[in-house]
């Protein structure tokens, strides 16, 4: 049990870490948390930590890696136990692989997540997993859309997220308000994208901020600028955003 709580502590601040875009910081936590989990021999415990690896992979932009890592996941015994964990490792999986161009075993991966989600239960598990639920699997499809160039997909997407997200969760709200942004302007509707930026970085403030929501606040700037459109609600955006990005 301490050895489980111990690898619990570490596994939190490597969220922490996550979530301040700082995947060097999480890496040095979960080395810990890996040897505190392989202590406990808890599989829940360890996929947890498989979780976070495949997380930071990805931000460090290591693909490969993800996808890797998110195969031990739904090959894990308490993914064969419980669906709901099959589905999450499915859906790393994906991720990963539409990030790597290699869309049609992506389209496959994301399918298994779906039937996997569709096949779970409502019953008692730990508080971390209880995050995956309707609105973060779609969320997360969103971002596997986005990352195959369908961004109307992606935009559907989150539009679903933002309808069933629980009122309590303020930080991701504002999170996948930043995407839903980011794809509207990929889509090149720009007057929606600043409607939606604005709305993200209102969201953002009282929440304390979260260095994923102002980098995708960022990029979708970026991408609003670079379109070099001279429409006067567009301009007047990107001169207001730049006081808080």
């Amino acid at each position: 049990m301490l050895h489980r709580l111990a690898a619990d502590v570490f596994g939190s601040a490597a969220f922490a870490a996550i979530d301040a875009k700082s995947p060097r910081r999480a890496r040095v936590h979960l080395h810990e948390a890996l040897i505190f989990a392989g202590l406990s021999r808890d599989s829940e415990t360890m996929y947890q930590v498989w979780n976070h690896l495949t997380l930071t992979s990805r931000q460090h932009e290591n693909y490969a890696e993800a996808v890797a890592g998110s195969e031990v996941m739904k090959r894990s015994s308490t993914a064969r136990r419980d669906s709901l964990y099959a589905s999450l490792g499915h859906i790393r999986n994906a991720s990963g692989l539409a990030r790597l161009g290699r869309r049609s075993e992506a389209l496959r991966a994301l399918s298994d997540a779906e039937r996997a989600f569709a096949r779970s239960s409502d019953e008692k598990r730990p508080e971390w997993i209880k995050f995956f639920d309707a609105s973060e699997m779609d969320a997360l499809s969103s971002f596997i859309w986005s990352a195959m160039g369908d961004h109307g997909r992606a935009e559907y997407c989150l539009h679903r997220t933002l309808a069933a997200i629980p009122k309590g969760m303020a930080r991701n709200r504002a999170l996948y308000t930043a995407h839903l942004a980011l794809a509207q302007a990929r889509q090149g509707d720009l007057e929606p994208a600043c409607a939606t930026g604005r709305q993200a970085h209102a969201l953002l403030l009282p929440t304390s901020g979260s260095r994923r929501t102002a980098h995708t606040l960022a990029a979708t700037r970026k991408v609003i600028v670079a379109s070099g459109s001279k429409s006067p609600e567009v301009v007047e955006w990107i001169e207001e955003s730049s006081q808080w990005i």
